[in-house]
């Protein structure tokens, strides 16, 4: 649940944002480069990176701190270009000094970039950062606010000399997701995912059983992706260039070599359990709906809002907002364009690239690598994602399970508050490395295969994805607890001891607090935005501060604002729906709002 309360420093943006990698045709387009100062070899013998890879491949680290990494592409002289973002998504964090795109080159062959230069908005110009990146016919393209713009590169820098002239203006902004990620194919038509504001077109957004606006209206300028032209200039939003609707999010594109198949990934609304208990199960909150991977047709209609993936059941059923019975109806969806491959619900893909490079083994070519960002909405379960997946692919369709190729991002706890990287943008470079970028601490990573000849058949053994339909989990517990299994209070009591306990309640009451609030009594799903330890994620404030938006902070006032929820915060971009989503009892609110009470009055 959001108790939405003021942060500890001011936002700079008011945006949430959704990231997405950029495939153009410059960096699709690879060829085999013999390794030197700006093509450096293959080997990294000092793997840093943390990561865990199949057998043959090693990562370094790039780069590292060069702020909120969202999406990158690599330029054919390996030069790599990375767009980041600022705001309140980020913890209110002061942005890097200088442009929000950056150029990262290595000239020493090191596998790490010694050359870094910033260019184009800055906070002083009115800018806040941007996703959307690429490169076509030797101009770099990106996103900035509501614009796609596009800087000339000329010989003798690797950052722009003139100004960016607008390719297109006037995309919506605001809502859930206002990024516009965005790919080039080798005829200039510039797909633009132009996503939803809402998690699922609620008159009110993400509160409980608030019926779907049928029909829906935001399809008419969200939802989709757009086409424009990539050679023109001055082109102005409007509805008459959507190209395909019913996409809630498409975070990542990938072009095939000949440009016949365009791949996005769309993330899977969120909420159902939530939003509508009476018809999911607790765990169903967690495993439902499915990820997506999605073939793009001109005209095609995947099904958002009224449509959502059961991986289960393989196939778009019915939303309750638009009379869905919690599976089982199909209704219009029977009629709408399913996924060509599924993946575990709420892991969130950010990122894709085809990979078309000729340094990894041959299994590898024509598939996509998907970056995925990680999961909030499991909560009380395990959270899960924040890796970076390989989907084989033939043609118009997905072939075999996807496998875990890239780990180790999150470190030791995978949670929007406590992970350490979480995986964005990818880009191939034109020796065949692949890219990684995280959005945390704004780190690159460098990923190469020194097995053998790119021509092998990469037969290192493979770490398949769970499957899309796989179980939740047990409920996460914050603490470990010991084995024997003594009374069910105890270890939350032990928890809770240094806790101030506020008049009318007792440290019993805030001890059960405590259990609801992680999720192991009543069904809330306070730690999927507040943190296990209540100091907030990008999704919700921190409940360990004494300021306070709603009410004065006291115990009553905390009780009633988990009643009532926050249809309209003041801050943060996502309502509170009252009691977190949850049916709790009258003795679970007042227990978890002592709970919340005692986090803010804790001696420091």
């Amino acid at each position: 649940m959001h108790i939405f309360r003021l942060s500890r420093a001011a936002s700079s943006a008011v945006v949430m944002l959704c990231a997405v990698f950029v495939v153009s045709s410059t960096a699709s387009a690879q060829t085999s480069v013999k390794p030197n100062a700006q093509n450096p070899s293959h080997a990294c013998p000092h793997d840093d990176s943390g990561l865990k890879l199949p057998a043959g491949f090693c990562a370094t680290i790039f780069a590292d701190g060069v702020g909120h990494a969202r999406h990158l592409v690599a330029a054919a002289d390996g030069v790599v270009y990375v767009n980041t973002w600022s705001g309140r998504y980020y913890g209110n964090d002061t942005p890097h000094a200088g442009g929000f795109l950056v150029a990262l080159q290595d000239t020493t062959g090191s596998g790490k970039a010694n050359v870094n230069q910033r260019f184009g908005e800055t906070v002083q110009s009115g800018g806040a950062g941007g996703t959307g990146i690429g490169l076509y016919k030797g101009a770099l393209f990106a996103e900035i606010n509501d614009k796609i713009v596009r800087y000339t590169l000329t010989a003798g820098s690797i950052v722009p000399q003139g100004s960016a002239v607008t390719i297109v203006s006037g995309l919506p902004l605001g809502g859930d997701h206002p990024m516009h990620p965005f790919a080039i194919d080798d005829d200039g038509s510039l797909y633009v995912d132009v996503a939803s504001a809402t998690n699922a077109c609620q008159v009110k957004n993400r509160i409980p059983k608030s019926p779907g606006i049928d029909p829906c209206t935001e399809l008419e300028t969200r939802g989709g992706i757009w086409r424009y032209d990539a050679n023109k200039t001055n082109q102005k939003f409007s509805p008459a260039e959507r190209f395909a609707t019913g996409i809630r999010n498409a975070e990542g594109f990938a072009i095939d070599a000949k440009g016949s198949h365009l791949f996005v990934t769309q993330h899977g609304r969120d909420q159902l359990r939530t939003n509508w208990p009476d018809l999911y199960k607790p765990d169903e909150e967690a495993t439902l709906p499915a990820e997506e991977l999605l073939l793009l047709t001109r005209g095609g209609d995947y099904g958002w809002p009224e449509c959502y993936y059961d991986a289960a059941q393989k196939k778009l059923v019915l939303a309750p907002e638009f009379g869905g019975d919690g599976g089982k109806k199909l209704g219009p969806c029977a009629a709408k364009s399913a996924p060509v491959a599924a993946f575990p619900a709420h892991w969130a893909p950010n990122g894709m690239v085809r990979y078309d490079g000729q340094q990894f083994p041959a299994r590898y070519h024509g598939g996509v690598f998907i970056a995925f960002h990680g999961s909030w909405n499991r909560a009380p379960y395990p959270q899960q994602g924040y890796n970076v997946v390989f989907q084989g692919l033939e043609g118009d369709h997905a072939s075999d399970r996807c496998e875990i190729f890239a780990d180790g991002f999150a470190g030791p706890v995978r949670s929007p508050d406590q992970a350490a990287h979480r995986p964005s943008g990818l880009a191939v470079g034109p020796d065949g490395s692949l890219y990684v970028s995280d959005d945390v601490r704004g780190r690159i990573y460098r990923i190469v295969y020194s097995g053998g000849s790119g021509s092998g058949s990469g037969a290192a053994q493979s770490t398949p994805c769970p499957s899309a339909s796989a179980p939740a989990g047990n409920i996460s517990v914050a603490d470990a607890t010991p084995p024997e299994g003594t009374h069910p209070d105890a270890g939350a009591a032990a928890a809770t001891e240094s806790l101030p306990v506020p008049n009318g309640a007792t440290k019993e009451m805030v001890a059960l607090g405590d259990r609801v609030y992680h999720g192991q009594v009543g069904g809330a799903t306070c730690v999927g935005c507040h943190g296990a330890a209540g100091t907030g994620t990008t999704l919700g404030p921190n409940l360990t501060d004494t300021q306070w938006l709603w009410g004065d902070g006291s115990y009553r006032s905390i009780a009633k604002t988990i009643t009532a929820g926050v249809p309209q915060p003041k801050q943060y971009r996502s309502p509170m729906p009252p009691m977190g989503g949850a049916e709790l009892t009258d003795d679970q609110v007042r227990a978890v709002a002592a709970y919340i009470w005692g986090l803010s009055h804790r001696a420091p």
